[in-house]
């Protein structure tokens, strides 16, 4: 079987009557949790990003309170999965502004519980945020860029 590129799913999908939707967005809802997750966002927090960010603060901190931090490994492996939480619900809201101002809140987090100055593993980790979070700094308004702008200072 052969996939269709997305081109081919969204004509299709303009073809699929308005009453079976439904039943095609539950079935693909049924087969992966990511998927139910993107949807629930969608239909629910999508409306009110300032509350799904604040919600996802709250998971981040949740995170870093269960960070195991026995051996260096145990908390970078801890860090890459608060991480990979992170980058996922950046990935469901896809709005730049989100990702800049979780990407902050990580990494606020991480300088202020973790220290990483010794390990090099942990250090890079904080690195890449920090360029992530100035790559996605570029494409916002500038009023915006200026305020994100002086917490990037302070994280550096």
């Amino acid at each position: 079987m052969t996939t269709a590129s997305l081109a081919e799913l969204k004509r299709a999908l303009r073809n699929v009557p308005s009453d079976d939707l439904p039943d095609l967005c539950i079935r693909l809802a049924r087969y992966k949790k990511e998927n139910k997750e993107l949807l629930s966002y969608l239909l629910f927090e999508a409306d009110d990003e300032l509350e799904y960010i604040k919600n996802v603060k709250t998971e981040i901190d949740q995170h870093f309170r269960e960070l195991t931090r026995t051996t260096p490994y145990m908390t970078k492996k801890s860090l890459r999965k608060a991480l990979a939480f992170t980058n996922q619900r950046i990935r469901y809201s896809g709005k730049k502004r989100t990702e800049t101002e979780l990407l902050i809140y990580f990494c606020t987090k991480f300088k202020k519980e973790i220290s990483f100055r010794n390990n090099l593993t942990l250090k890079n980790i904080y690195l890449r945020q920090i360029q992530r979070i100035k790559k996605a700094l570029t494409t916002l308004h500038e009023d915006l860029q200026f305020d994100y702008g002086e917490e990037v200072k302070l994280l550096e």
